[in-house]
């Protein structure tokens, strides 16, 4: 994290930064050699600035705070004596400290690390009237409606833009660990019901003790939820942690040998126990860069490496027209690039899921632009064919040079290019909605997929400009 957070500080005090060694207290003027002490407590406070990514009402933005002011008085009373050098390096201190509370106020009150919060918040209200206040009363049913709405606000933090920033990356990151967490324990639960009862105690003697554990770590599941969505004051992960542990403990203890009904029961529990704690270690979740950083997840970069080939091909393809012998080949390696993409480990992270969808979706509209030229290429009319279903072809080629200039389109929404590409698009939907099939089969069919088509040029248009990022 340390290369991240120097290049903010590089930013923000507008020259490299060294770890505030770059005044020369060699002269031994007692007021140089105090702002180089100041100095050195900026640089270490400036690593917990650029760290942190709560909010204004939190206690460690109000000690950051503090701390900043008190160094800021502290570079005020410092003595110059009317020498440059020292009015110089003085400024420069003053400088610095500014800009560090300038950059812990912006993004603890920047609008999308309110969003973060909001949707946060959501999330917990959520979860407190779906599943932990219905455990508390005796309820164990989740309903569809609470699994289908944590997943549209999974979605809704994946929409929020940090700007490059590492506090809002870091925001933004913890709360979807803790939300997609929650869905996970939540799924584990709903499997659980659909499993086969507890064994009987009269099965095995350690039945009892397993069934005992069993409701344990039901509980546990409840109390986890809570914990990661901020509604059990009194517990922590790392006292839940260590009940779980023990009950492993426990369990690896019994004696299960020669009853292999027995032994598959407790090593369902295990599992059961095991996939509570990988979720527990949260404490010190998003600090290290590799996490919430997703430039540097090997699942990004595979999917980037595919994003870079792709568009090479696209490229060629477009240079080329699309037409020819050529037009064969590189459908063949998109294809293995599309088989790349599928196998790429998004590890339920929501962020990397979106970016391999976006990856499918470029990768696919370059596959079906060449599909749609071959067919264009190869076809014949015959003097017979129904007039409508002239006419939709006629759409569908205007649909391909207009494909090809949103494949290579490369602006944004303002730019008076995409709105001319969205009109044009625009009224080719129009022209097959003009068009009768008189009652002909064939031309129904083809009007239905031309219609599909545009409007998924009209999406992947939409797509390329609406500035995601991972």
């Amino acid at each position: 994290m340390c290369a991240n957070v120097f290049g903010v500080l590089k930013s923000l005090f507008g020259k490299p930064f060294d770890g505030g060694k770059r005044m020369d207290n060699g002269s031994q003027h007692p007021s140089m050699v105090r702002l180089h002490e100041i100095q050195e407590e900026v640089a270490r406070l400036g690593q917990q600035v650029c760290a942190f990514s709560g909010l204004q009402s939190d206690r460690e933005y109000r000690r950051l705070e503090r701390e900043l002011t008190r160094l800021q008085m502290e570079v005020d009373q410092v003595e110059t004596e009317g020498k440059a050098e020292l009015q110089q390096a003085r400024k420069r201190a003053a400088q610095e400290v500014e800009s560090l509370l300038r950059y812990l106020e912006e993004n603890a009150t920047h609008p999308s690390r309110l969003a973060i919060e909001q949707l946060s918040q959501e999330a917990q209200q959520l979860v407190e009237q779906g599943v932990v206040e219905p455990q508390r009363s005796g309820a164990a049913e989740i309903s569809d409606e609470l699994v289908d709405t944590l997943q549209e606000l999974v979605l809704r933090l994946t929409q929020v833009k940090t700007g490059g920033r590492v506090p809002l990356r870091k925001a933004r990151y913890r709360a979807l660990t803790r939300l997609c967490a929650v869905q996970d324990v939540i799924e584990g639960r709903a499997r659980q019901q659909t499993l086969p009862l507890p064994l009987s105690e009269d099965t095995h003697a350690a039945v009892q003790r397993i069934n005992q554990v069993m409701v344990q770590v039901s509980g546990a599941r409840s109390q986890l939820v809570a914990l990661l969505m901020g509604l059990s004051g009194r517990d922590s992960c790392a006292h839940l942690s260590r009940v779980l542990t023990e009950l492993m403990v426990e369990l690896d203890a019994l004696d299960v040998s020669g009853n292999a009904s027995v032994r598959n029961y407790r090593k369902r529990v295990v599992e059961e126990i095991n996939g509570l704690l990988k979720h527990l270690d949260l404490e010190g979740e998003g600090d290290d860069t590799c996490r919430y950083d997703l430039a540097q997840n090997d699942s990004i970069r595979q999917i980037e490496a595919v994003r870079g080939r792709v568009a090479q091909l696209q490229a060629e393809v477009l240079r080329q027209g699309g037409t020819g012998e050529f037009s064969f080949r590189p459908k063949a390696e998109l294809q293995s690039l599309l088989n790349h993409l599928d196998q790429v480990d998004t590890a339920r992270n929501p962020c990397i899921r979106e970016a391999r969808r976006r990856a499918v979706l470029e990768l696919q509209a370059v596959i079906t632009f060449l599909d749609l030229r071959e067919a264009l290429e190869r076809r014949q009319p015959v003097p017979e064919e129904h007039p409508s279903h002239r006419a939709v072809w006629q759409v569908l080629a205007s649909l391909s040079d207009l494909q090809a200039q949103v494949l290579g389109f490369d602006g944004k929404r303002a730019d008076k290019s995409y709105m001319m590409l969205e009109e044009l698009l625009t009224k080719q939907l129009l022209a097959l909605d003009a068009v009768d099939p008189q009652g002909d089969q064939m031309t129904k069919v083809a009007r239905k997929q031309a219609v599909k088509f545009a409007q998924n040029i009209l999406s992947y248009l939409d797509m390329k400009t609406d500035e995601w990022e991972y």
